[in-house]
């Protein structure tokens, strides 16, 4: 990092250097692009809390939480907020921006009154499991949709 880096809403005048953010071609398995993301942001705004990592005036990541949603979809008090999606432009990587993320959606979380953050994660080689465990999540036992579910405490 040559900078603070901070996280800043998704607007016009970025928008071009967000979409532009792609990961390691190997790592695009576990991680969706940021245009799906920001879809999914729009058709999720009151759960979607999507940012643009930048450093200085270079945006060198996206990430996006998720914020109050029924786990199980059923009703119950099963209510969790997480990071929903990382993606770190691949020459960005290694650089402590990934980190960084983690640490100011924890913040928003916080701040918001959870005590708690989830993460899923598609197992594999490429994948971040090594990553998140690092930064003390820890697996719950559950599975989302083939992906390891963990939690960090808050």
């Amino acid at each position: 990092m040559t900078t603070s880096p901070r996280l800043v809403p998704v607007t016009a005048d970025n928008l071009d250097a967000v979409l532009a953010v792609q990961v390691h071609p190997e790592q695009e398995v576990a991680v969706s692009p940021v245009v799906k993301s920001l879809a999914e942001a729009y058709v999720h705004p009151g759960v979607a809390w999507p940012r643009a990592i930048v450093d200085g005036e270079r945006v060198v990541g996206f990430v996006m939480a998720f914020l109050d949603i029924d786990w199980r979809g059923d009703g119950g008090t099963d209510i969790r907020s997480g990071l929903w999606r990382l993606n770190i432009a691949a020459a960005e990587q290694g650089h402590g921006y990934g980190k960084f993320a983690v640490h100011a959606v924890a913040e928003e979380i916080r701040r918001r009154g959870g005590t708690r953050l989830t993460v899923t994660w598609h197992p594999g080689e490429h994948g971040p499991e090594g990553f998140y465990l690092g930064l003390g999540f820890r697996p719950t036992g559950e599975q989302s949709g083939g992906q390891t579910v963990a939690d960090l405490e808050l």
